[in-house]
């Protein structure tokens, strides 16, 4: 694959926050609100399937070593490593695809991601960062989910301290408190972001 960079300007919506803060709901909210025309960026990753993931649904599910390759090649907008050999990260091609349809692209992303994305393309970008009430609470979130071990738990919680400080180089930042508001919040804010972006 030749090394090149995205020239097709588009619009790209960006959610980031520490895992259980809710951010994965609140971007399913507008996706399903065809007035934003939206269309979901899937990230790629080099962790195992769980539960009822599917390949090129969820995620695209490459080995380490295949995600390794991606990076030596350039075919990525951003990555990361999270943890040891876990990998995540947004295919160029994933957003030509969608650019392609006339979508504006949204991202369900990690904090380092999400600030690179808007780090690259500034004019085009509205990051948002969703903030759980505290730190207790994200716990307690994570642990509803029961898809973890409270080892990893303990990890993503140690994490979320250190992204929790990452908020205020965000566009902006929504409290999930309450659901019902973060999501009425992120649809006015995104649809605010779109209208204007069209009148230029």
């Amino acid at each position: 694959m030749t090394k090149k960079e995205i020239t097709k300007q588009g619009k790209l919506i960006v959610f980031s926050a520490p895992s259980g803060s809710g951010k994965t709901t609140i971007v399913r909210h507008l996706l399903k609100q065809e007035v934003l025309n939206l269309a979901f960026s899937i990230s790629a990753t080099s962790r195992e399937k769980r539960g009822t993931e599917v390949h090129a649904e969820d995620y695209y599910f490459l080995s380490a070593s295949a995600f390794k390759q991606h990076i030596k090649n350039d075919d990525f907008l951003e990555w990361e490593e999270v943890y040891r050999d876990n990998f995540y990260g947004t295919l160029k091609t994933e957003v030509e695809r969608l650019w392609a349809l006339g979508k504006n692209v949204i991202f369900d992303i990690d904090v380092s991601g999400g600030l690179r994305i808007k780090r690259k393309f500034p004019e085009q970008t509205l990051s948002i960062f969703v903030k759980p009430p505290s730190i207790d609470e994200l716990k307690i979130r994570l642990k509803k989910r029961k898809t973890e071990s409270d080892d990893k738990i303990n990890m993503r919680v140690a994490k979320a301290s250190a992204e929790l400080a990452t908020a205020p180089l965000f566009d902006v930042i929504i409290e999930n408190d309450n659901l019902e508001k973060a999501l009425q919040e992120a649809e006015n804010i995104v649809g605010t972001f779109l209208a204007s972006e069209n009148k230029k």
